[in-house]
């Protein structure tokens, strides 16, 4: 099984698919997917634990980030990330000046982001998405706070961009993947991908491409279509791929090396600035 669209459907349905033995490999990022204890959860893309951590040693170490606040809106999502952020921007050398709470329908920050300005951060991280994160970063430019705010790929979104604004600009976030420039095999898929459909490669279709590969050279492999006889074989999978020279899983299900890209906005544009891992 190839899918499902995001985590919300993707974890209900690897019960289903654990039961009757069958490997899903998903493009699904929550941690939860590949927590479960399942023999059959594989996944493409790098999950929201890794996003943080990648995150979190960006801030410290590529960006100098020494004082960082933190907000998370107490979801499973925000949080972890959150987390996850915190324990790597720590290692790297960084000091929390503070860590508060909100929820996923705040819209008014200014109490918080209040007593945030009076730690002086040199960065702001919310673990969260657009809807919160847009009027957050509006109304720090209104208080005057000039560090910028990072994030995860729930922000970095059209979304975002068009609710923050002006103020949108400087504001990082982290999105799972690699640009498909980056990629190994990204121009030539780009290339008869074009060729044969006559559209431009979305986000997620190499990595579906190269999920779909791996199950086949299991199957062959194992010389069955039987997934009691092919699921060890996949389980082992190294293969160079369009998105990697080394697809291949750890024993959990999740993905080795992962690639995830850092951008930031530019003139009310998301920018790439650094891909980290997934070559």
């Amino acid at each position: 099984m190839l899918g499902h669209f995001n985590s919300g459907t993707t974890i209900p349905a690897s019960r289903i698919y654990a039961n009757a033995g069958i490997p899903q490999i998903a493009m699904a990022t929550a941690p939860e997917y590949t927590q479960q204890g399942y023999k059959t959860t594989f996944r493409m893309m790098t999950s929201d634990t890794q996003q943080g951590s990648v995150a979190g040693t960006f801030a410290s170490k590529d960006l100098g980030m020494k004082k960082i606040a933190i907000v998370d809106d107490r979801t499973a999502y925000g949080q972890g990330l959150a987390d996850q952020f915190e324990k790597a921007a720590k290692a790297g050398g960084a000091t929390i000046v503070d860590r508060e709470f909100t929820n996923d329908k705040a819209v008014d920050f200014k109490a918080i982001l209040t007593k945030l300005k009076a730690a002086k951060p040199d960065l702001v991280y919310y673990g969260g998405a657009d809807s919160q994160a847009a009027p957050m970063v509006k109304q720090m430019k209104t208080l005057g706070i000039t560090a910028p705010l990072m994030s995860g790929e729930m922000v970095k979104t059209p979304t975002f961009l068009k609710i923050a604004g002006n103020a949108a600009d400087g504001t990082i976030a982290s999105l799972a993947g690699l640009p498909l420039e980056e990629m190994p095999g990204g121009k030539t898929y780009a290339d008869k991908y074009k060729k044969r459909f006559g559209e431009d490669v979305q986000t997620y279709s190499p990595y579906a491409y190269d999920g779909a590969m791996a199950l086949f050279n299991a199957m062959k492999k194992a010389d069955s279509t039987d997934p009691a006889k092919y699921l060890p074989v996949l389980a082992k999978t190294d293969m160079a791929g369009v998105t990697s020279t080394h697809v291949a899983y750890d024993a959990k299900g999740d993905l080795k090396n992962g690639g995830i890209t850092m951008y930031k906005v530019e003139k009310g544009e998301w920018k790439p600035l650094k891909s980290i891992g997934g070559k």
